[in-house]
């Protein structure tokens, strides 16, 4: 039998005991610990799906030109980006792709990955997978010999938000390694605060997109996530090179996915619906939170809020569990979380309604 994976433990399996305790709680459980949309796939995406219904054939790896126009549209209207349909490349989902890049990439235990400090656990399960090294910092221009750098901007699980100027001492130091940026953008469409930049916008990179990719999702934007599609886009050389990988691997979106997902990209209408959901989610929440002595730190985009009142964060949880409410320590994310927990949005305006009451106990 080969050697398994040092993979680490699945982290939210050490949440249940806290999810057992605040589903006893008299008005049951509002669990806020997961990211995962609660709200209804909107119709016309729905409809485009059942248009498509009908798929007999298989589909192709690089996905119809119809859906990779849509992308591309989608990029230049929203991100301020100008990539050819030829460099986008559809995935199912995007958290695959963020576990699976550096294996594609053909990375292995003799290079050095370079993941944020603060991070999305799958970064370095990613790098787990294919033996590579990892170093967590927010000063990746300090590395000398990273083969691969992760950028997430908006952040989870902080909705930090990184500054055009940021990002782009960091591609320039990447272009003098030869070290490829990922830029992990999948919240981009929900600011608070601060107005996200993607790697791919001119103000960032320059005129080309040489040693970069952006990777986006539908999960949140267009509650989506059931149906599994993301995308990447970037340097057409690294493109073309996951491209053939990912044929032989028979990583294909499914047909009525994509002409779902190149309606949804094609529509802005619901997007700004489900924003503002979320935005009167969040203020709700932060009223809360800050009038039971919490601070939120960061935040200023994306699906959570980052909150600490100083103390570690499994106390936090169990206060949190005692009121009926699940959260996340942040501890998941890396041990510079140790005293804060986020917080998802993702709660039905019924169940977020009951917060400030059960914060109040």
């Amino acid at each position: 039998m080969g050697k398994a994976h040092e993979l680490p433990d699945f982290p939210w399996d050490l949440l249940a005991p806290y999810a057992q305790r605040a589903a006893t709680h008299p008005s049951g459980v509002v669990d806020l610990s997961v990211g995962t949309p609660v709200d209804p796939t909107p119709q016309i995406i729905q409809a485009a799906l059942i248009e498509a219904a009908n798929a007999p054939g298989y589909p192709t790896t690089v996905g119809t030109l119809d859906l990779r126009e849509s992308c591309a549209a989608w990029m230049t209207r929203i991100l301020g980006a100008t990539v050819d349909a030829a460099a986008i490349l559809p995935t199912i989902g995007s958290k695959e792709f963020v576990a699976w890049l550096p294996t594609l990439l053909g990375l292995g235990p003799e290079d050095h990955i370079v993941i944020p400090k603060i991070a999305y656990p799958t970064y370095a399960v990613g790098a787990a997978l294919c033996g590579a090294r990892v170093t967590a910092t927010d000063e990746p221009e300090l590395i000398d010999d990273a083969a691969l750098i992760w950028l997430n901007t908006p952040g989870n699980p902080t909705g930090h938000v990184l500054t055009d100027e940021r990002m782009r001492t960091i591609v320039e130091h990447a272009r003098t390694i030869g070290a490829i940026v990922a830029s992990d953008e999948c919240y981009y469409e929900l600011a608070w605060t601060k107005q996200p930049v993607s790697i791919l916008n001119p103000l960032v990179c320059g005129e080309n997109h040489q040693g970069l990719l952006a990777v986006h999702s539908l999960s949140k934007r267009s509650n989506f996530a059931g149906y599994r599609f993301g995308f990447t886009a970037g340097d057409p050389v690294i493109i073309k090179q996951l491209l053939e990988v990912r044929k032989h691997g028979g990583l294909m979106v499914p047909a009525p996915v994509q002409h779902a997902a190149a309606v949804a990209y094609a529509d802005d209408a619901h997007v700004a619906v489900q924003r503002e959901r979320y935005r009167a989610r969040r203020e709700l929440l932060k009223g809360a939170l800050e009038g039971a002595g919490f601070t939120i730190d960061d935040s200023a985009a994306g699906l959570y809020l980052w909150a600490t009142r100083g103390e570690p964060c499994w106390d936090t949880v169990s206060w949190f569990a005692d009121r009926g409410v699940v959260v996340t320590p942040g501890d998941f994310y890396g041990v510079a979380g140790a005293n804060h927990v986020r917080i998802a949005l993702t709660g039905t305006d019924e169940a977020i309604g009951q917060i400030p009451a059960r914060l109040a106990m």
